[in-house]
């Protein structure tokens, strides 16, 4: 087999070895073309007969779309191809050949409905416009990673078997562990507060969540990755939402240096918003909301719709895709959010909001151990069944608090995805687990 020494986007000049899949055959009788494709581009191979051997014409006889092979040859300048190059091959090696019809079109000229794709995922993958919203999502991961080591924050491995669920009312997945029962976790919430008690000031924790939760819409997954930040000495909710607002900004400044040729693929374009994010605090949300008509019950938590209200509002007075939501009505938040001391109806709980959808909850933690068992309490929740958590913070905590970022949320917005699973390689959903 030959061995690969360029890429697509690397032809240039000289002899090269070039590898990938057939995108389309164009036979002219005494001329044929073949455009290869691989993860970095196109680019075009031509046989002529009496520049190239009969002997190479009758090996590539019968390639079709998706067929596998590698070519070594010349690079010559040609204005009117893809990558203003061509390459006259002196040697094929067919690698594999695909099954014809393909089960879906992967031209894009014909779109084909998200289950087809995801059933077919990997040859929906091989689409330069899918592909790129995996490149960008890495691009964002990366970003973020390097934004937080900037800061001094250190990376953290939380687990993802939990003895006990960490949030009470939400549904989780239950799995067999031995002899006992065990759940996949949640969100890593306690385990980074346990690590801040620890004394590690400022930690990340970039991992999988599940949520068993029988939703059909185009934003909720039942496994999905996020990004959980925590850090200590936390003055108040504000200090949280600071650093989430840097690390939204270099995130997308680094998307839209380095990702131009994704974007252009996807005909988006990323800006970056002004800072402070604007900032709406319960109950003056309420108020808001009833200007618009909506009206949501004093001391109840609010809707989607009331989300999408929100995001029509802030874009219009703020010119803002993003925004926070503070204060929210402590009855229908965990047990280990810290409340307002002078007004203990409301949490210190932000939600960040971007193109209408939440994209992160966050706040202050409570850090006081009496506070904790009052509220594990209030919430009707076993003291005995947390004490794995509660009991270390009798031996002094710090004030502390965080963020979690969902990064399949984040890129659907960016990218303005009609469904999530379009940001998802191999999405879990109710009805979905294979492939």
């Amino acid at each position: 087999m030959l061995k690969r020494t360029h890429y697509t986007d690397e032809v240039k000049t000289g002899e090269v070895v070039i590898s990938g899949w057939v995108k389309k055959v164009r036979d002219l009788g005494r001329v044929k073309f073949i455009i290869l494709r691989d993860c970095k581009g196109i680019v075009q191979i031509t046989f002529k007969r009496g520049i190239v051997t009969d002997s190479l014409f009758e090996i590539i006889e019968g390639l079709g779309q998706e067929d596998v092979i590698s070519v070594r040859g010349n690079v010559v300048k040609r204005e009117n191809t893809p990558q203003g190059v061509e390459v006259i091959p002196s040697e094929v090696d067919i690698v594999d050949k695909a099954i014809r019809p393909l089960p879906m079109d992967i031209s894009s000229k014909i779109e084909s409905n998200l289950d087809v794709r995801l059933d077919w995922r990997v040859l929906d993958l091989r689409r330069p416009e899918t592909a790129a919203i995996f490149k960008i999502q890495a691009k964002i991961v990366e970003a973020i990673m390097k934004f937080l080591s900037e800061k001094e924050f250190l990376q953290v491995f939380t687990p993802c078997l939990m003895g006990t669920a960490s949030e009470s009312g939400a549904e989780v997945f239950p799995v067999v562990y031995f002899d006992k029962n065990a759940f996949l976790r949640q969100d890593p919430q306690l385990h980074r507060q346990l690590l801040i008690a620890a004394g590690f000031d400022k930690i990340y924790d970039l991992g999988p969540n599940w949520r068993a939760e029988p939703s059909h819409t185009p934003r909720h997954l039942c496994e999905y990755r996020a990004c959980a930040v925590e850090f200590a000495f936390m003055v108040n909710e504000s200090d949280m939402m600071r650093v989430e607002e840097d690390l939204i900004i270099a995130t997308l400044k680094t998307v839209k240096k380095e990702c131009q040729k994704e974007l252009c693929l996807l005909k988006k374009e990323v800006s970056i918003p002004k800072t402070p994010f604007p900032e709406f605090k319960f109950p003056k949300v309420y108020d808001v909301l009833e200007e618009f008509g909506k009206r949501i019950e004093y001391g109840e938590d609010y809707d989607r719709e009331s989300e999408m209200i929100l995001s029509k509002y802030v874009k219009e007075k703020y010119g803002n895709d993003f925004f926070f939501v503070n204060k929210f009505p402590y009855k229908v938040k965990p047990f280990y959010v810290m409340k307002v001391d002078e007004e203990p109806q409301w949490a210190r709980s932000v939600d960040m909001i971007y193109k209408g959808l939440e994209q992160s909850s966050g706040g202050q933690r409570e850090h006081r151990y009496e506070k904790i068992i009052q509220q594990i309490k209030e919430k009707q929740m076993n003291v005995n069944s947390l004490e794995w958590f509660t009991k270390f913070f009798k031996y002094g905590v710090p004030s502390h608090g965080g963020f979690c970022l969902g990064i399949e949320r984040f890129v659907k917005q960016l990218l303005d995805l009609k469904n999530i699973r379009e940001g998802v390689l191999f999405p879990r959903a109710p009805e979905r687990l294979l492939p």
